[in-house]
């Protein structure tokens, strides 16, 4: 074998593993993260569960991709381990779906329908197309599909360079006595599992294999053993995922060890103590890629149906490798949802997106939540439910650092138009919900004064604030549900409303001036009373930035100014109207002079 034949073979194996990267990024993005959340949901029974192990990895064309995210959903609380057994079965399975496709490489006809079967012959056709529409189109959808075009023509491309470059190892006799070698079912199952390991894909291991099976000089002997070993070789990259994880993440990654380890000698014995009674003859044959897609299905497939009764016995073992400690605490309901933040979810994005929104989500109730019960402390103060709101405060502190964070490093991932839109959303947004959390702290602060001094706003004033609250209360729920939801019919809500509360915000204060002057109140609760206004009218300042952001990110424009300019114009009749239904509304108590001017105005209507 020349240098150039080496030169050859390792460009071939770079494309063959660029192009299989690709086909299943291409893959996972058109999925949108649906698999990933169909995953979640289809597991409760063990059946469905290999089903969809099987079909994912299919398509994602990674049993790797597959059990690592698995070991990311068991981090996250997501998924339990006996759900997790049945995935990682049927990823097993569904990787085999490559080894079938690699397989056509070896269709010999001169039949031009039947050649057209062939990879090398339609690969250059899928390259043209993919390409094509990756210089021409900008639309998402038509892109992820070139990319799996493209990913699966250099695939086959780099097979071809592969299978082309080893062929004269045929005739290198260190290489066939190195084959004989591997024959030992000990040195082949190595061999696989090194391999394996090494590049970090069973399916990429079985393409070699296959494409070395095109030099004529791998038997079945050897291929079988090695095929063996692939399977638990593949096993060390949710080995490495599961570094760093939760206990039961790591028990995930061992039920995958495990179940390959088992398996794989439970079908080489049975194998071996077969061949040595009845000896099969096919042994010695040249192994083919057909021969090769076919004892890799059959190997998955049989360890599945043996093993797939003994699930607890494989979850029990994983327990017993790694037991409970009892000085373990368990998780607070903040770091179970902080969780589904999972670092292994960024390998897909779309996924990932999704996550982060369901935490924002939760960091936006929180808020509320917070708010609420802030303006609960006003009217009747309780020791635990401020220690409550101190408490959400720092909650949702941490979610905006740790949602933070995690959302700048899927920044750097590719996404869809739409994942990037959600993902700008959200951190625009986050810095809001932390803001009115600490204006919940600080309404809590003001209630904690006025407790503890055993002051009480007057009866008028607590009138009005109750009116404030209401207002400040509604526009919170506009705000949080439209940002669940997105729905834009709500965000675009909120202004108005927003409107009538920075005018709520003026007659309160300057009612309070007057009732001052006339010794109605006192300078200390005219204070306290001046910072809580403030709040609420800062609470809906940072709803309106977070509607304005959802209408705006939907619309591909961001200039707030200019919107808000454009929305307040007389002539906007829409808007207008909607101001002055959330006037009607949210109308303070009539003072005693508005009381007389209506009386006044009746009699002179008379």
């Amino acid at each position: 074998m020349s240098f150039f034949d080496l030169l050859k073979m390792v460009g071939g194996l770079a494309l063959f593993l660029y192009g299989m990267n690709l086909l299943g990024d291409g893959l996972s993005r058109a999925s949108g993260g649906r698999l990933e959340r169909i995953l979640e949901k289809l597991t409760n029974n063990p059946l469905k569960a290999v089903l969809m192990g099987a079909v994912v990895t299919g398509v994602i064309q990674s049993s790797s991709a597959t059990t690592v995210m698995v070991v990311g959903f068991v981090n996250s609380g997501i998924m339990s381990l006996k759900q997790a057994v049945g995935i990682i079965m049927g990823a097993n399975i569904g990787t085999t779906v490559t080894s079938w496709i690699l397989s056509l490489t070896g269709i010999e006809s001169d039949a031009f329908w039947i050649r057209m079967l062939k990879p090398s012959s339609f690969s250059p056709i899928l390259a043209i197309v993919g390409v094509g529409i990756l210089l021409f189109s900008h639309k998402d959808k038509l892109k992820n599909a070139a990319t799996i075009l493209v990913g699966f023509a250099i695939l086959m491309f780099g097979m071809d360079s592969m299978s082309a470059a080893v062929s004269p190892l045929a005739e290198v006799p260190e290489f066939t006595n190195l084959l004989i070698e591997f024959q030992n079912p000990v040195f082949g199952v190595l061999a696989g599992l090194i391999l394996t390991a090494v590049i970090q894909s069973s399916s990429a291991s079985v393409g070699i294999l296959q494409a070395l099976c095109m030099t004529g000089a791998v038997s079945f002997g050897a291929a079988v053993p090695i095929i063996m070993g692939q399977n638990i070789g593949t096993c060390v990259t949710a080995m490495i995922s599961g570094i760093g994880a939760s206990r039961n993440a790591k028990r995930a990654a061992l039920i995958h060890l495990y179940f390959n380890i088992i398996g794989t000698i439970l079908f080489l014995g049975v194998f071996y103590t077969v061949n040595a009674i009845h000896p099969f003859a096919f042994l010695g044959e040249v192994a083919t890629p057909f021969g090769i897609a076919v004892v890799h299905s059959c190997f998955n497939i049989a360890a599945t149906l043996v093993l797939l009764p003994f699930s607890n016995g494989l979850v029990k073992l994983a327990c017993l490798t790694l037991p409970t400690h009892e000085d373990v605490k368990e998780m607070s309901e903040t770091d179970k949802t902080l969780s589904l933040l999972d670092v292994r979810f960024l390998e897909k994005p779309a996924y990932a997106v999704e996550q982060s929104r369901l935490v924002a989500s939760v960091m936006a109730d929180k808020s509320r939540e917070a708010m609420d019960l802030a303006m609960e402390l006003l009217h009747n103060f309780d020791e635990a439910k401020a220690e409550q709101v101190a408490q959400m405060e720092t909650d949702v502190d941490r979610f905006e650092d740790e949602l933070g964070t995690y959302l700048v490093k899927l920044s750097s991932k590719q996404l869809s138009n739409k994942d990037s839109e959600t993902l700008n959303t959200i951190l625009h947004c986050i810095g809001d919900f932390e803001r009115i959390s600490d204006h919940a702290r600080n309404i809590k602060e003001a209630a904690q004064e006025m407790h503890d001094k055993q002051l009480v706003f007057s009866e008028k004033a607590q009138e009005e604030l109750k009116v404030f609250e209401r207002a400040v209360h509604d526009v919170l729920d506009l705000t949080m549900t439209s940002f669940k939801n997105g729905d834009l019919n709500l965000a675009r809500q909120v202004e108005p409303l927003e409107e009538v509360i920075d005018g709520l915000s003026l007659d309160v204060k300057q009612r309070h001036v007057r009732r001052l002057r006339k010794g109605k109140c006192t300078i200390e609760l005219g204070f306290i009373l001046s910072d809580v206004i403030t709040n609420f009218e800062r609470v809906s300042d940072h709803c309106s930035n977070i509607a304005v952001c959802l209408v705006q990110v939907n619309e591909d424009e961001f200039d707030t100014h200019a919107y808000l300019d454009e929305l307040r114009q007389e002539d906007n009749k829409d808007f207008q109207s909607k101001v002055l239904a959330c006037r009607e509304k949210y109308q303070l108590p009539p003072t005693k002079q508005e009381r007389l001017a209506e009386k006044n105005a009746k009699l002179l209507a008379e």
